[in-house]
């Protein structure tokens, strides 16, 4: 590479770095538009945050028996047998998992829950579980959903890739108690409908009773906290005292300022106009910005001189798994046909991977800070976040870059959050709200 050819390409990514910055001011007026959101949505106005109550509050602890859940979250759908011992204990006795074919994710309702109907009955199956006695079942069902009580809730859109026709509008806890019917499974009992972000809360406030939110950042992104039902004006019913927590469904949050690589990618996208936060936020999408970002490189001829477009042409042929190799020091070339890359474009990809991420962590880093502030302004308390997803948990250097920005916002007053693995969460979490309801629908 020839020395102008180097000034052109440092100067693209000076600039690249300056599109996708989150500084101080930035984050500071996302706290502000998220309370205003959180308001307006709370109040039942027009707000890009749902605010949809869960109809559950946080557990006791104490909670004790065997339940069962079904974890509806993404690609793969998981049935899994809980056991809380009452003591902060919960304990993972038998799962299984099936990866849900495309064609039913983009098919019919009844193929989708008969689908579903089938992994329940293979779980009792393989796991030699008896069907002479009824069952209750929390279903996981990690779509928006506007819940109307604890055991109902109708889709109000699909998101991560789903379009399965005849669902939106449905109570989906109707549907799958009608498809475990049709598959003689009536001795199954759909007894509390779960959303995978309360279900993370869920089960680290069984163990932790300073856990106040649930995130999730992996291929998708949303976040609940517990709210006080009086808080709660668009449900004037729910009662006047006591809490309840709040699935805010924040990957549709919209006040944010966008850049051409994310106004390209949501155009081309299955909702275009929605989900601007989790398109700037989640696993589904980074591989696909830092995609954008280098055909347009090497349409200027800044990257892959003499290489052709086609092996970046296809949309989310790269992905965040991608990203994470070039983090970590390895790359994907091979996966695109690429040989003898240059220093100068192998540090050139890093850089972009590191941009894109760095971004999307900087982000939910500001995400949480507001919601903590919500519920307590000056933190005053001690708050653990429980966070699932693989973005958290397996990306090189995203905690870190989360944790900066909470200490750029919030001082040595940062130091009152913790961010926390919560592995599993939607399942484990999903018993545990099993366990509340119980206790809800026995009193």
């Amino acid at each position: 590479m020839n020395k102008d050819s180097a000034t052109m390409l440092d100067r693209f990514l000076s600039h690249l770095e300056s599109v996708f910055f989150i500084g101080l001011h930035d984050a500071e007026e996302i706290i502000s538009n998220f309370h205003k959101e959180m308001s307006h949505g709370l109040a039942g106005e027009k707000s890009s945050l749902k605010m949809i109550p869960s109809f559950v509050c946080r557990p006791k602890g104490t909670e004790k028996g065997k339940f069962l859940a079904l974890d509806l979250g993404g690609t793969n759908i998981r049935v899994l047998a809980v056991e809380l011992d009452g003591n902060r204990n919960a304990v993972l006795t038998a799962a299984n998992k099936s990866v849900i074919p495309q064609e039913m994710m983009a098919g019919t309702w009844d193929n989708l829950f008969d689908f579903i109907a089938d992994c329940v009955l293979l779980f009792f199956k393989e796991n030699d579980i008896g069907i002479h006695q009824g069952y209750s079942l929390t279903f996981t069902f990690s779509f928006p959903v506007a819940q109307s009580s604890i055991a109902s809730g109708k889709l109000i859109g699909w998101t991560k890739g789903f379009t399965a026709a005849g669902v939106e509008g449905e109570d989906v806890v109707a549907l799958l108690s009608e498809a475990l019917k049709r598959k003689g499974a009536s001795f199954i009992h759909v007894a509390a409908l779960a959303n995978d972000t309360v279900g993370t809360l869920m089960a680290k406030s069984y163990a932790d009773p300073s856990c106040d939110m649930g995130v999730i950042l992996g291929t998708g992104t949303n976040a609940c906290y517990p709210e006080k039902i009086a808080h709660i004006l668009k449900r004037p019913g729910l009662g006047a005292s006591g809490e309840m927590i709040v699935n805010m469904e924040w990957g549709g949050f919209n006040q944010l300022q966008t850049n051409i690589y994310d106004n390209i990618l949501d155009r081309a996208s299955l909702n275009p106009g929605k989900q601007l936060l989790e398109k700037m936020v989640s696993g589904m999408y980074l591989g696909e910005i830092a995609r954008l970002v280098i055909v347009e490189m090497i349409e200027q001829g800044l990257l892959f001189r003499g290489t052709s477009l086609s092996a970046f042409s296809k949309g989310y042929a790269l992905t965040t798994e991608h990203l994470a190799m070039m983090t970590q020091g390895s790359d994907f070339f091979a996966d695109f046909g690429l040989r003898d890359v240059t220093a100068a474009d192998r540090q050139a990809i890093h850089e972009i991977c590191r941009i894109v991420s760095t971004r999307s962590a900087r982000l939910a880093g500001a995400a949480i800070a507001a919601v903590v502030t919500w519920m307590d302004a000056n933190l005053e308390s001690e708050h653990t976040i429980a966070i699932d997803g693989s973005l958290f948990e397996k990306y090189p250097g995203f905690q870190g870059c989360m944790s900066d920005i909470l200490n750029d916002l919030l001082g040595d007053r940062g130091a009152m959050i913790k961010l926390d693995l919560a592995k599993d969460g939607s399942g484990i979490g999903a018993a545990i709200i099993g366990a509340v309801a119980a206790h809800i629908t026995s009193r």
